[in-house]
Formats: structure tokens, C-alpha cells, sequence
């Protein structure tokens, strides 16, 4: 596939990505999966549950912390992808990574890894944290583009934010996207 050796150019390699420094006391990881569907670049996101004590309702990519310290920040990002939303590690090509990025209240520095999947997919939600999948193609997170002010816990932030269908990324999650659209441009504008 002509697109994965493409993607390898335009990503990090997992080396140079790790090497990068973000805000962050905790280490997590992150998988990006993509794929190729009607020519146009797609991602996976879940929407978490509403009645989560942490992050309910938000938009996110699967992932989560290491099991262990010394744990790979890819098998984390690849094991959180399959416990979430049943996505098996043989199913994705790790293809690349992005620059690592805080979060600001949880003090996370999340590691995030790009792999590619083929299209159809049927998911397997954690129904303990996971609401619903998300299947967003890249022209329409470009499009959905916007600086935002939102009020978070009474303090006002701006952030990049994404907007898709009524669904709203932002925070940490869209400042991963911006990067991902930032690197993967040649091929959105394709």
C-alpha cells in the first residue's frame, strides 16, 4: 500500500517522537488508526461515557496509560486500542508517531503512535468507558477547524478545536489532531 510507505515519510519514527519533550508527569500512549476509504485519510475516536468520573463525554483516541513503568509506550497505546474498542494489535501497522503532548489539569504526557487498519471495521466497545466510535475522515476535521474559548472548570482556556457532525474535539485530543494535519497536509490536500 503506496499510502502506508507515504505516511512513514510525512510521521515521526517512534525514536525521533520519544526524543521530543512535553509538559507531563505521567507517561500514556495514544493510537491514531487510520485508513484509506472513498481516497480520503480516515480516524477512529471514541466518545467516552457521560458518567465517567474523568474526562466524561470527551472525544478522544484510545489509550491510557503503561500497565508497568518500563512498559513500551506502543504495546500501551496498541493493548488500550484493543481493550477499548477491540481493535487486535496483528489488525494495525504501526506507520509512525507525533510529537508527544501535556494535558494541563491530569499532568499526562501522552506519547501518541500512528497505525494503519483496513476500512470496515466492526468495534468491540468497552462498555464500561467507551459511549461510541467515532469514524472522522481528515477533510472534515480540516473543515471543522476553529480557535475556541471554553469555559473548563470555571477558568477560560483557547484551544484548537475540531467540530464534526455536532461531535467537538478539543484540549489535548485536538492539539494531537492539529499536529496529525500539520504532518499529514500533502496527503489531506491530496
Amino acid at each position: 500500500m503506496e499510502t502506508v510507505d507515504r505516511l512513514r515519510e510525512l510521521l515521526l519514527t517512534p525514536e525521533e517522537a520519544a526524543a521530543l519533550d512535553a509538559p507531563g508527569r505521567t507517561d500514556a500512549a495514544v493510537l491514531i488508526p487510520l485508513y484509506l476509504d472513498g481516497g480520503e485519510l480516515h480516524t477512529v475516536f471514541t466518545k467516552r461515557r457521560d458518567d465517567l468520573p474523568r474526562h466524561a463525554g470527551e472525544i478522544s483516541f484510545p489509550g491510557g496509560r503503561q500497565d508497568f513503568p518500563d512498559e513500551d509506550l506502543r504495546i500501551t497505546a496498541l493493548r488500550e486500542a484493543e481493550e477499548e474498542i477491540g481493535l487486535p494489535p496483528d489488525a494495525v501497522e504501526l506507520v509512525g508517531a507525533l510529537p508527544p503532548t501535556g494535558t494541563f489539569v491530569t499532568s499526562y504526557k501522552i506519547h501518541p503512535f500512528v497505525g494503519a487498519i483496513e476500512a470496515g471495521r466492526a468495534w468491540t466497545l468497552q462498555p464500561s468507558e467507551v459511549e461510541e466510535v467515532l469514524e472522522l475522515s481528515l477533510p472534515e476535521l480540516v473543515n471543522g477547524f476553529e480557535m475556541k474559548r471554553l469555559i473548563r472548570r470555571g477558568v477560560p482556556i483557547k484551544t484548537p478545536a475540531y467540530t464534526v457532525n455536532g461531535n467537538l474535539i478539543w484540549g489535548a485530543t485536538a492539539r494531537i489532531v492539529q499536529h496529525l494535519l500539520e504532518r499529514l497536509g500533502p496527503l489531506v490536500d491530496a
